[in-house]
């Protein structure tokens, strides 16, 4: 039985990827630019630079931008809220990581 994920059309799915998305956008910018450095000292220099942190946070996101845009191209308007839904709740999380941490 093959499951086509990409295909449906749904909430639950698009959650799913905005929630993924912006994980694969970090740990794509790790490789990028901090290849050199383990994972946890990576995530100790996040940790010191605040700046840095939501500028990251800020890049992962165009993954879900990206996400956003091949679903409402495809007119799979349902993965595509679900894309917007994950998108705003990791917006809340860098907004409250800017503010109070």
């Amino acid at each position: 039985m093959e499951i086509r994920f990409w295909q449906k059309d749904n909430l639950r799915t698009g959650l799913i990827l905005g929630l993924l998305a912006p994980v694969v956008g970090l740990f794509g910018y790790y490789l990028w630019k901090f290849r050199l450095f383990t994972l946890s000292e990576f995530f100790q220099v996040l940790g010191l630079q605040k700046s840095l942190l939501s500028g990251i946070i800020s890049i992962s996101l165009v993954m879900n931008a990206i996400l956003f845009t091949i679903f409402i191209n495809t007119q799979k308007d349902k993965t595509a809220r679900g894309i917007f839904f994950a998108t705003c709740g990791y917006a809340v999380i860098a907004l409250c990581f800017k503010w109070f941490f």
